[in-house]
């Protein structure tokens, strides 16, 4: 049974098995993976962790930044994928969305990223968000069936640094 959790250092190689099986690069949806980041060794990977926590904590009254929740889909000691929940509305939630997501290839159509969805959706419920955004590129069809499946209903389709993707809002008040 898959259940969502906070990253944590003790599934570091759990991880790197995620990562690899993605292939090169920073891509993996709902991560919060930066170019600067060092997964790779122990104290860089800690570093990592500690930055997500971080994040999720880090809106107050006296710096109202976006905040961002980050939970990752496991299932025992496997890392399926990871889901964020951006709580505020700045640029970067405007161009990324508040909700991204992505499931590691062999642990796709098997429903996933709508269970973890609406885990999400029930924690962006309980900040109190009336609504929320969720981009995903015009050509991934499967994540657009599920966003739509969710309450999805598309705003627009527009070019963004990522290139073409889709634009979704879900009320979920």
């Amino acid at each position: 049974m898959p259940e969502l959790i906070a990253p944590t250092v003790r599934l570091q190689s759990a991880w790197l098995e995620a990562h690899e099986e993605w292939g090169p690069g920073v891509h993996e949806d709902g991560f919060g993976l930066l170019p600067s980041d060092d997964v790779d060794s122990p104290n860089g990977f800690a570093a990592w962790v500690t930055r997500l926590a971080a994040e999720s904590d880090s809106v107050t009254e006296q710096a109202p930044r976006v905040s961002c929740i980050y939970r990752w889909i496991v299932e025992g000691d496997r890392v399926l994928g990871g889901i964020a929940l951006r709580h505020g509305l700045d640029d970067a939630v405007l161009e990324t969305g508040h909700i991204g997501y992505g499931i590691r290839p062999s642990a796709r159509r098997r429903g996933l990223a709508g269970w973890a969805l609406d885990q999400i959706l029930d924690e962006a419920r309980s900040l109190g968000l009336a609504r929320v955004l969720l981009v995903c590129a015009i050509d991934n069809v499967a994540s657009a069936k599920t966003i739509v499946r969710h309450g999805g209903i598309l705003e627009s389709v527009r070019d963004t640094m990522f290139g073409a993707a889709r634009r979704y809002w879900i009320k979920i008040q």
